[in-house]
């Protein structure tokens, strides 16, 4: 089989070897799980090297939280968080892909400028801008479903097939953004579990991954400490969702997931060596 290959600027990452991990580094005061934690930019850059040093293979830096009810953040404040931890980190990381997490094209710019090489978009390019600063860039890009605004997203969200209707959006965005001029080889898909889904959604996404393997680019996945988790663990608090997370990653990855967006590196990193390792006996 051929190899499964997601170009991001001038590197090539083999998502058909090994599962890849991606870190997450919110640089902001309000996310639901790490909300003011590396506000601080010294504190965020060391996290995003303590990451690295777990096994983290991607580090998603970003400057607004999209959790359910959360309010936008303008663009200067937002390019204001994450410029300086995108440049020191892809000065300290040169064997790590950084990737800036923004639904804003004028962020993604400056990101990238920085020397981000992925824009991971919530929006999957409705910024009109989008698309055309990623080709610009040769930048990878991560285009995710989400029903509705962050702010309204999961009020009742409703879906006659949760699992087709999300994989057709998914192929449909990346032929907007091939006819926008980026190449296939630099997109990337995540169906964006708990953005504008129930539990349910959420799960039957996760049980069904798979379903998007035929769109043809990385599946990505995130389910990091989600409150579907905390659900399913009996309303267990965002602290107490690591092993839940590890779960619902090593069945996902069971499934064909080629990505992992997880806040737990180590944690992670141990348990999906371990079905890579049995997988590929």
């Amino acid at each position: 089989m051929d190899p499964l290959v997601w170009r991001v600027r001038d590197n090539e990452l083999d998502c058909s070897a090994r599962t890849l991990f991606m870190g997450i580094l919110n640089v902001t005061p309000d996310s639901f799980s790490d909300g003011g934690r590396f506000l601080d930019h010294e504190a965020a850059v060391r996290h995003g090297l303590s990451m690295a040093s777990d096994g983290a293979d991607l580090v998603d830096v970003g400057g607004e939280s999209t959790r359910p009810g959360s309010d936008p953040v303008p663009v200067s404040e937002e390019i204001d968080r994450v410029v300086p931890v995108i440049k020191r980190l892809a000065t300290e990381l040169p064997s790590t892909s950084i990737s800036i997490d923004t639904r804003k094209a004028d962020v993604a710019e400056a990101a990238l400028d920085a020397g981000a090489t992925i824009v991971n978009d919530v929006w999957a390019g409705a910024d009109p801008r989008m698309f055309d600063v990623a080709r610009e860039a040769g930048a990878g890009m991560v285009l995710m479903h989400m029903q509705g605004e962050p702010k309204t997203m999961q009020q009742a969200p409703q879906y006659g097939d949760v699992v087709r209707e999300v994989r057709d959006y998914l192929a449909d965005r990346v032929r907007a953004a091939v006819d926008a001029g980026i190449a296939r080889e630099r997109l990337c898909v995540d169906p964006g579990l708990g953005f504008g889904k129930n539990e349910h959604h959420s799960l039957l996404l996760m049980r069904k991954i798979d379903a998007l393997l035929d769109i043809g680019r990385p599946v990505l996945v995130g389910p990091s400490r989600k409150s579907f988790i905390g659900s399913v663990l009996g309303g267990a608090d965002v602290a107490e969702r690591t092993e839940g997370t590890v779960g619902a990653v090593s069945y996902m990855v069971s499934r064909g997931a080629h990505i992992v967006r997880v806040h737990d590196v180590r944690e992670v990193v141990r348990a999906v060596r371990v079905i890579d390792a049995i997988a590929r006996a």
